[in-house]
């Protein structure tokens, strides 16, 4: 009776995990803990503590997977909503640290409203196509390119250039996703060219550093252009096997800035080498796919749209951070997703799995 009844709760727990997902999140998991032992020096309260954040975000996929979707749409303003006051509230009263206004203090913790507004923004733009399914026009893309701008000036004031491109970019897959005309994406593009020079004028110091940095990080070796240098050095030391687990010599004589969050690829190509990154990038690849192929079953608008954004971020979170890393994108504060030590990141990204897993385990209850 006792076995029965765990078998039972066994298949209750695990009916809206998808498989295949589970198992690449897992195992990229892993291999970030492997490496940020490596690159933690064995520090062993830096990888305890990033395991009690794996399983705090494991356990927020769980939920969010056993949410069906049509309770998510019911969810989408009033989260939009919500991230809104608490950006207002970080430009308001928030903490600063390092010289960046991106943390709200709620009491018992300290949130980031900006990995919020990661899932937020995707979610309220699935819901508010899928609300006007069959009848857009150009006036719906206006204001959902409204409901994308606000949230980002707000955090590009923070200021976190990074975490803002990745909200206009989560909004941009959404318009795209949603049948957003090729002849207005292009046209949006020749704008954004010829706005550059006001962009420019508009940008923090620190912001058009990073840019020049990119285009010759030897103009100021020791310092803007340090991190970039450590990091490409790391990356082509690392040949084609690497130097192997815990041998890195750029990673243990610390010239790598950040080697446990930001910069955490150059430990990883520089121990593990050509084959590593192949094997890691068929890891993230896994994870695309298994999103695309989510996307390409959901059963309505609003989880087809959600799940492409969710997919569609989680690369661009792969390749700005790895494309940092290799010094062909400026130094932006974007993590290597599941690799990087942190938790908020992680359990948005979690979060976004989970919804992932919840469109496709429910997709069966909508069809019957």
């Amino acid at each position: 009776m006792i076995a029965w009844y765990l078998r039972r709760l066994g298949r209750l727990a695990t009916a809206h995990i998808d498989g295949p997902l589970l198992a690449a999140v897992l195992l990229l998991m892993g291999a970030g803990l492997t490496v940020l032992y490596s690159a933690s020096n064995a520090g062993w309260p830096r990888v305890t503590g990033q395991m009690t954040n794996m399983l705090v975000a494991l356990a927020v996929m769980w939920v969010a997977a056993n949410v069906p979707p049509h309770f998510l749409m019911r969810l989408a303003l009033p989260v939009f909503v919500v991230g809104l006051i608490l950006l207002a509230g970080v430009a308001w009263k928030g903490e600063v640290i390092n010289g960046a206004r991106r943390w709200l203090n709620v009491g018992v913790t300290r949130i980031q409203p900006s990995e919020l507004m990661k899932i937020a923004v995707p979610l309220m733009l699935a819901w508010y196509f899928h609300r006007y399914e069959g009848t857009l026009r150009a006036r719906h893309f206006v204001i959902a390119t409204i409901m994308v701008l606000v949230p980002a000036r707000l955090i590009a004031g923070q200021p976190d250039l990074g975490t803002a491109v990745l909200i206009i970019a989560s909004g941009g897959y959404v318009m795209f996703l949603a049948g957003l005309s090729w002849k207005i994406i292009a046209g949006l593009g020749v704008a954004a060219l010829a706005s550059a020079p006001i962009a420019w004028s508009m940008m923090h110091d620190y912001q058009r550093q990073r840019i020049l940095t990119l285009i010759n990080p030897m103009d100021d070796p020791l310092g803007a252009g340090y991190h970039t240098i450590q990091s490409t050095i790391a990356v082509g030391s690392g040949g084609i096997t690497g130097k192997g687990w815990m041998s890195g010599t750029q990673t243990h004589l610390d010239f790598i800035p950040e080697r446990t969050t930001d910069f955490i690829f150059a430990v990883y190509s520089e121990e593990f080498g050509l084959v590593g990154n192949i094997v890691l990038l068929l890891l993230f690849l896994l994870v695309i796919s298994r999103g695309f192929v989510i996307a390409a079953q959901a059963p309505t608008l609003f989880a087809r749209l959600l799940a492409g954004a969710i997919t569609l971020i989680f690369f661009t979170y792969a390749f700005v951070n790895m494309g940092m890393v290799s010094g062909i994108l400026p130094v932006v504060g974007v993590p290597l997703p599941m690799i990087s030590y942190g938790g908020t990141s992680l359990v948005s990204l979690c979060l976004g799995f989970g919804i992932l897993m919840s469109i496709h385990t429910h997709r069966r209850l909508v069809h019957t």
